[in-house]
């Protein structure tokens, strides 16, 4: 059965006692670590008019943001050419990573929360989330490979997991046939996961298009 991604979005950014490393909160910091690694993914090095783009704030405060996280050794940062994430700032951001998508999956599965509110409550929680809670909730939910929306959950030893089949979107496949749905982007339209949590749509789910345009 061939595998499809929804688009568009349905894809549609230490310890807890330290509160700051060189004035910088830990939340700040694991926030934009996170969010140069996902930007990464599409292009790389990260410009700062991205990452200021993608965390809403002036490219001003960006630019001094990432020197303070170079000067940490977080990120490689060189003017006019961009940011790049170095082996320790990748270690925290895939670590972050795994606590939203645990945590997005465990709010759905285990407390029955709705696709429009798991995303806000992952972004708080996965900053105070211990290591101890992350593996029991690992193991309740069986170690998944992929969040509900299809995004894939790093590992323990900060590995991504791969997929074994190729995907393609909604809008290729016949209508009446039956497909698996294998990821589903993040939307700027607030309604869309309102309206795929309402019709069931979700990472495995089975379904059969009526139609291919959007609704």
């Amino acid at each position: 059965m061939p595998e499809v991604m929804i688009m568009p979005e349905i894809e549609m950014l230490d310890d807890s006692s330290s509160a700051q490393r060189g004035g910088l909160t830990h939340q700040a910091i694991e926030d934009y670590l996170k969010t140069i690694y996902k930007l990464a993914q599409e292009e790389s090095p990260v410009s700062t008019s991205r990452l200021a783009e993608a965390r809403q704030v002036k490219p001003a405060s960006v630019t001094g943001m990432i020197q303070r996280l170079d000067k940490l050794n977080l990120v490689d940062y060189q003017k006019h050419y961009g940011v790049t994430l170095t082996e320790a700032g990748e270690k925290i951001a895939l670590e972050v990573l795994r606590h939203h998508r645990l945590l997005e999956t465990y709010l759905i599965e285990a407390l029955g929360f709705s696709w429009d509110e798991v995303h806000e409550q992952a972004d708080i929680l996965e900053h105070v989330i211990s290591e101890k809670l992350e593996e029991r909730i690992a193991a309740v939910l069986n170690y998944p490979r992929f969040d509900p929306h299809g995004d894939p959950i790093p590992t323990k030893e900060g590995k991504m997991p791969t997929r074994e089949t190729e995907m393609r979107n909604l809008t290729s496949a016949a209508v009446g046939s039956t497909v698996c749905v294998a990821r589903i982007l993040h939307d700027e339209d607030a309604r869309t996961p309102t309206l795929l949590g309402r019709i069931g749509s979700r990472h495995g789910r089975r379904i059969a298009p009526a139609r291919t345009s959007p609704v």
